[in-house]
């Protein structure tokens, strides 16, 4: 039995409390039969309920790592997580400026789920001027689009994200006040669907970066980004749903959930 998987390459954080960052994308990659490489873009000092401290890598060791890893495997997707200083996502940006056919997915992440803020304006316009016109799939909360562009209304960022040059916009309705969840796919500079998911009862720590990893992993399988976007807001749901309370924070995504459906 062929053991071959598609490589997803992730630039993300590293969070200790194990809900978010790197081992987030390794288990939803885990989850998605791919092999997963990955580059660590800031330590940090956190919990389940928030982010104390962050410490971004050297901007050269970053390129270094992703340029060794590229050198050796054969890359299917990049995604990108927490990038926490703007240097690093000058670093990113060089990256993927080299390797312009591989699909980016790009997760925004601006704030800690306890609401600790992980941006400057210096990084807000790198993340608009250098790495969305570089991207496939952005998928930014309602709050993170309304910081990355400026405008209240969520149909202004989406479409103002397509016109900055990204393929696809992914903007998710967890932090709105409805009853369900709206998530707004915004193509061809217009809302090309809308998925509406059961609320779930509880905050979770890591399902951002869930759901990014999931589309990358399902792109780098050869699906095409809609399709990309649908299943993997399913797995997401499912993982949320399936979810546990390891600490005193947020509840974490049960991302092997379907392990424990096998057996």
């Amino acid at each position: 039995m062929s053991t071959q998987r598609p490589v997803v390459l992730s630039f993300s954080g590293h969070d200790p409390s194990g809900g978010a960052g790197v081992q987030a994308d390794i288990e939803t990659l885990i989850s998605h039969q791919c092999h997963s490489a990955s580059v660590i873009t800031a330590l940090t000092e956190q919990d389940t309920r928030n982010v104390k401290k962050l410490i971004p890598q050297k901007p050269e060791n970053i390129v270094s790592q992703a340029n060794r890893i590229l050198a050796d495997l054969t890359v299917n997707a990049f995604k990108i997580g927490l990038i926490g200083h703007h240097e690093t996502a000058y670093a990113i940006h060089e990256i993927l400026k080299a390797h312009p056919k591989i699909p980016v997915i790009l997760d925004p992440v601006l704030a800690a789920g306890g609401g600790a803020q992980l941006y400057s304006d210096y990084l807000i316009t790198e993340i608009i001027e250098l790495l969305l016109p570089c991207t496939t799939v952005v998928t930014p909360n309602s709050e993170e689009a309304r910081k990355l562009v400026g405008h209240e209304n969520l149909e202004q960022c989406g479409l103002e994200m397509l016109a900055q040059g990204c393929e696809y916009v992914l903007i998710t309705g967890t932090h709105e006040s409805t009853p369900a969840v709206s998530n707004q796919l915004f193509y061809d500079n217009q809302i090309w669907e809308t998925y509406t998911w059961d609320r779930l009862p509880h905050s979770y720590h890591g399902s951002g970066c869930t759901l990014a990893t999931s589309i990358a992993a399902l792109i780098a399988h050869g699906l095409d980004p809609i399709q990309a976007v649908m299943e993997a807001q399913e797995y997401t749901w499912n993982s949320l749903n399936s979810g546990y309370k390891p600490g005193k924070g947020q509840f974490i995504p049960n991302r092997l959930f379907w392990m424990e459906d096998e057996s």
